[in-house]
């Protein structure tokens, strides 16, 4: 059986809500309620966090504590990379905002360079965002496009001073790799509420784009096999859920809830299914906002996912 190991992110940076800092204690808080001892049986580490900046005026309008997040990336890069390939273990990430799922793109890479890195995206929103094109400035809405070394110049919008561009590229230069992924190499599912930024590179790229609708239309695992199937050129698989790819009407416990989105079941189901293919080598957590719910039920929600997830990931052998 594999060895996991957590690594616990606390960080918020990226959102523009409060509140997503608290998400690993609240998953914690779950696995209490729900008499599970997920969290002692495996081993963790704590990645410090930059929340600090979040009490500090913002520096960069398009590009909201971008100097808190370059260190978050390298942090985390350097710590999912470590377990990989010094531990041989199979990192679980839970963080606060989406933000930092860059960082965790940035270690797979340092672990693996020569490797092609498949991302499996289940989120309500696509995060393809640049400092040129964003409407609100907020990182979590960048990730993807710092992975994908993305500045999307044809739809601009925004005009960035000298010291923004230079972070940005730094940014995207995370790792010492540009791009660290591939557009084809990229699939959404559940991804509902986009730009028109964002809507331009989908089309332009042809990105996969799996709708809730779809999902339910021929089920999960049909779904899953095709996912895996448009990334069979891949060496390595990421999984990235944002918990604001479940419906609102779940729970609200996330800072940017989008109605249509998966049923419990179908993302437990989505999960397990997904994780237990060989070639996924890391999957993510992220969003949970216990500030914005009432009686920890996104938490309790995520963490039956988690663990399900995990008891699935780990008991297939490469």
């Amino acid at each position: 059986m594999k060895k996991a190991k957590l690594v616990l992110l606390r960080s918020e940076l990226g959102a523009g809500t409060r509140g997503a800092s608290m998400g690993v204690d609240a998953l914690k808080i779950a696995a209490i309620d729900l008499k599970s001892d997920y969290f002692r049986k495996y081993d963790e580490v704590e990645i410090s966090d930059e929340n600090w900046l979040l009490l500090e005026n913002v520096k960069f309008k398009y590009a909201k504590r971008i100097r808190g997040i370059m260190k978050i990336y390298e942090r985390l890069s350097k710590s999912v990379g470590r377990i990989m390939k010094k531990q041989a273990a199979y990192p679980i990430v839970l963080s606060g905002d989406h933000s930092t799922a860059g960082g965790t793109i940035a270690g797979i890479k340092s672990a693996y360079p020569e490797e092609r890195l498949g991302v499996i995206w289940i989120d309500a929103h696509a995060d393809l965002h640049s400092p040129y094109t964003t409407p609100s400035g907020n990182m979590h809405g960048m990730p993807l496009a710092a992975a994908l070394g993305e500045d999307n110049l044809e739809m601009k919008t925004n005009e960035l001073d000298e010291k923004t561009v230079e972070l940005w590229d730094k940014l995207k230069n995370s790792g010492g790799i540009v791009p660290k992924i591939e557009y084809r190499d990229l699939v959404y599912i559940g991804v509902r509420d986009t730009e028109e930024q964002e809507d331009f590179l989908i089309e332009k790229h042809h990105v996969k784009n799996v709708s809730t609708k779809e999902l339910r239309t021929k089920g999960v695992e049909t779904i899953v096999h095709d996912v895996f199937q448009h990334l069979n050129h891949c060496d390595r698989i990421y999984v990235s859920f944002d918990v604001d790819s479940l419906d609102p009407r779940i729970s609200v416990g996330t800072g940017t809830p989008v109605p249509n989105g998966l049923r419990v079941k179908e993302a437990k189901d989505l999960m397990t299914q997904l994780v237990s293919n060989p070639k996924v080598c890391c999957f993510e957590i992220v969003e949970i906002n216990p500030k914005l719910d009432t009686e920890n039920s996104m938490a309790e929600t995520a963490f039956k996912i988690l663990e399900a997830a995990t008891n699935a990931a780990l008991s297939n052998e490469d």
